[in-house]
């Protein structure tokens, strides 16, 4: 019966955005500089690993996926928010919306996957570095790489074709984008079911991944301890800072978000959390890696010695 009074949703409003015109000049202005910055130094890693050969190691291999997955996680929502900020009354189709929510939490997977693959990549190089080639060779990288893309793509595509046909009722969104804790309370069934699939998926992609990433750690800090000289072990942990550094920012909001109680949850809060981790977050992993890293600095002087020199 329920399903007789089901509506066929065309497009939704998205109501998240502050009403007062000055603040919506200010987000566009702020997410503009974000956004920008995030092509130009992501664009710029996806470079200095494509033309530099010392950047040609599995390392940097994982990190230009990670650079092209940044560009496209913030292209993915950014774009429409913006757009929205010059709105009064701003819209997104069905299909934009479904296809946006699906796009994004395809890629915050991914990037869940590929951040536990290079703290693995970082474990068989500290812990077994004469054997690191051969193991992390470019096959093994290459469907490493394969595994995690697909690995998310297959866990996204039920829940998403779920969502898609059963949403009715009212096609108002509080929120910035089509975010999916937001679409979940437009669903025409009990909500429950969703979030029980949604805790599961995050279970899946966010707390697997964590938890091998903690342990991947615990062996790296066992093995930098087992070296003699304190300079090789300072030497053995700053290949792993900048990771360490960009896995602490990006679970932690995305932890936040979503395995928090329903209790706990703040529509503002939540929306806040949203955009650092779809906007900010992208454009601080280039800058942790630029600024925190020796060889990619290295490979950032070669290139500007390259350009003076002709």
């Amino acid at each position: 019966m329920a399903g007789d009074n089901q509506t066929i949703m065309t497009e939704f409003i998205l109501i998240g955005l502050s009403s007062q015109p000055k603040m919506r000049v200010v987000l566009f202005v702020f997410l503009l500089l974000v956004y920008l910055i995030t092509l130009l130094g992501n664009s710029l890693i996806l470079l200095l690993v494509r033309t530099d050969p010392q950047l040609h190691t599995p390392m940097y291999f994982f990190l230009s996926n990670l650079s092209f997955l940044d560009i496209c996680y913030s292209s993915a929502s950014v774009p429409q928010v913006l757009v929205n900020c010059l709105e009064d009354r701003p819209t997104i189709s069905f299909v934009r919306c479904i296809t946006q929510m699906a796009s994004v939490v395809f890629l915050g997977m991914t990037e869940c996957l590929l951040l536990a693959v290079m703290a693995y990549d970082r474990y068989v190089a500290i812990s077994n570095p004469l054997r690191y080639i051969l193991i992390m060779n470019k096959r093994v990288c290459l469907q490493m790489a394969v595994g995690s893309w697909t690995s998310a793509f297959l866990l996204t595509v039920v829940p998403s074709l779920s969502m898609q046909a059963n949403l009715c009722g009212h096609n108002e969104i509080e929120h910035f984008t089509c975010e999916v804790t937001a679409l979940i309370k437009l669903t025409c069934w009990n909500t429950s079911a969703y979030r029980l699939l949604m805790l599961t998926s995050a279970v899946l992609t966010l707390l697997v991944p964590f938890s091998f990433i903690l342990v991947s750690y615990l062996h790296i800090i066992i093995a930098i301890l087992r070296i003699n000289s304190a300079g090789g072990r300072f030497k053995a942990f700053s290949t792993c800072s900048s990771h360490l550094a960009v896995v602490t920012i990006f679970y932690g909001t995305a932890l936040s978000i979503y395995l928090k109680p329903q209790s706990m949850s703040s529509q503002e809060h939540d929306k806040m959390v949203s955009l650092f981790y779809g906007a900010v977050t992208p454009m601080l992993n280039p800058l942790i890696y630029t600024l925190r890293n020796q060889e990619v600095k290295g490979a950032l002087s070669r290139a500007a010695g390259r350009k003076g020199d002709s």
